[in-house]
């Protein structure tokens, strides 16, 4: 599932809103916490240069609902 995800990234890397809505999509697909650090270590090579703000606060938002949804 993740490399489909990547492939998806990658094709709309070249709309900002398209990137953020896929990648928000992805991280409620992703439900492994090791996966979800491995993917974000992926989108900070990738996409880091292009899209730091989207990536930052889309993985912190994520961290956030997750440790909300295991306490």
């Amino acid at each position: 599932m993740i490399e489909f995800t990547q492939k998806i990234l990658k094709a709309v890397s070249f709309d900002r809103q398209l990137f953020q809505k896929e990648l928000n999509k992805a991280l409620k697909w992703i439900t492994d916490a090791e996966e979800v650090k491995k993917f974000q270590e992926w989108c900070i090579v990738e996409f880091g240069a292009k899209y730091p703000k989207i990536i930052t606060s889309t993985f912190s938002i994520s961290q956030l609902s997750t440790k909300t949804i295991k306490s």
